[in-house]
């Protein structure tokens, strides 16, 4: 069963969430620096033991990625988009299931959206919505 996350419990876990997508981010990016090294050895036609050095390199590297993204899911918490920086925290809103959403550089978790709307539908929280923190049975 799903966890559904309050606006205040999405904040709270947002220490740790930075930590970690920071380091998923990381990964990413070394991953495309191997690639490119990777790319070069065989434009330069390096030999074969380069190649499958750094090729073993990528396949850890993807492994690893694909770790730390399991072990993130499994916090409840999905990635929306590595290039933008987009978290979506599963909540509810009265009975209908939606998204509290958190982009990197925003300090707290400030916006909501429906389930088929994506990024461009966020709507701020507000403290007089369905989201205020003194109605947590609506959150649920």
């Amino acid at each position: 069963m799903i966890d559904f996350f309050t606006p205040i419990e999405a904040n709270a876990a947002l220490p740790d969430i930075r930590k970690r997508f920071a380091n998923i981010l990381n990964q990413r990016d070394r991953i495309l620096e191997l690639q490119s090294e990777l790319n070069l050895i065989v434009e330069q036609g390096k030999g074969h033991e380069k190649f499958f050095r750094i090729k073993k390199l990528i396949n850890r590297s993807i492994t690893d990625l694909y770790k730390q993204i399991e072990e993130f899911e499994d916090l409840g918490i999905m990635i929306k988009s590595f290039e933008e920086g987009l978290i979506d925290f599963p909540a509810k809103r009265f009975n209908e299931e939606v998204w509290l959403c958190w982009k990197i550089g925003e300090d707290k978790v400030k916006f909501w959206h429906r389930k088929d709307e994506g990024f461009v539908g966020r709507k701020p929280l507000s403290v007089k919505n369905t989201f205020d923190e003194d109605n947590l049975e609506d959150l649920r």
